[in-house]
């Protein structure tokens, strides 16, 4: 049951970094590099994925959230795409461990409905969990070319998300397809106002095609919280652009810490 949590870092700024899914704390390590004199940084490995493949706790944000706020010193919690899910949860749940949330290519609802068109067609997210069933590797493949969609530089980026995805060992496919149905079930839209206000930041690459810019910035504006896209960067800006990420977050971490 035990989460694997890697420390990097000797900054004054403790921050709780959360990644997408079937991936693992190791892809942030551009960002890491990038912060690692101002920040003092506690990686996770959601359950199921990387060295918290054995993990037998649930991606449930609510669960899955309270069980990190468990064993991680009180914080800012940073979440990429469905890590930002979880780390809205718990900024709502346990604000006291919560010092701020900072949500990067990440919204309170992935899939689109009637009042939400800028979120992604279900379909997607239901041919995605079908596919599982089928063909484990190949699903996540698809998914990895969607994340480098609008990318100035997709064959690299998906070169670098590749080389990660199994870096750690391959994700369990019962928690992969938890993950599917957390993103197409989850909707914290109505508890943004909840958010203490100036207490969170959203940042989206412009090219994202996962992740709307829209969606970000409508979330920002719900929550009180400070809105910032970066310019040529796809869903993954902290592969492509991790200074102009750093750049971009740290005043509103010296800020918020």
């Amino acid at each position: 049951m035990t989460l694997h949590i890697e420390t990097h870092g000797s900054g004054p700024i403790p921050l709780v970094m959360l990644h997408g899914w079937a991936m693992h704390g190791g892809i942030f390590a551009p960002l890491v590099d990038a912060l690692r004199d101002r920040c003092t940084m506690h990686l996770v490995d959601l359950p199921g994925h990387g060295f918290s493949r054995n993990c037998g706790l649930s991606l449930q944000p609510t669960a899955c959230a309270r069980a990190i706020a468990d064993v991680t010193p009180s914080a800012i919690w940073l979440g990429w795409s469905l890590g930002g899910l979880i780390a809205l949860q718990a900024a709502l749940d346990v604000p006291a461990q919560v010092r701020g949330l900072a949500m990067l290519c990440a919204t309170p609802r992935f899939v689109s409905d009637s009042d939400w068109p800028q979120g992604r067609d279900p379909a997607l997210v239901h041919r995605l969990a079908s596919d599982l069933e089928t063909d484990y590797h190949a699903t996540i493949e698809r998914f990895l070319a969607l994340e480098v969609m609008g990318s100035p530089d997709p064959r690299a980026e998906l070169r670098k998300l590749r080389a990660e995805v199994f870096a750690r060992g391959e994700p369990d496919l019962r928690v992969l397809q938890e993950g599917i149905r957390v993103l197409d079930g989850t909707d914290l839209r109505a508890d943004l106002p909840r958010l203490q206000a100036d207490r969170s930041w959203w940042s989206a690459g412009r090219l994202d095609r996962l992740v709307h810019p829209s969606a970000m910035e409508w979330s920002a504006q719900a929550s009180d919280g400070e809105f910032h896209l970066i310019a040529h960067a796809g869903h993954a800006p902290f592969l492509s652009h991790a200074q102009a990420v750093a750049q971009a977050l740290l005043p509103w971490l010296e800020t918020h810490a």
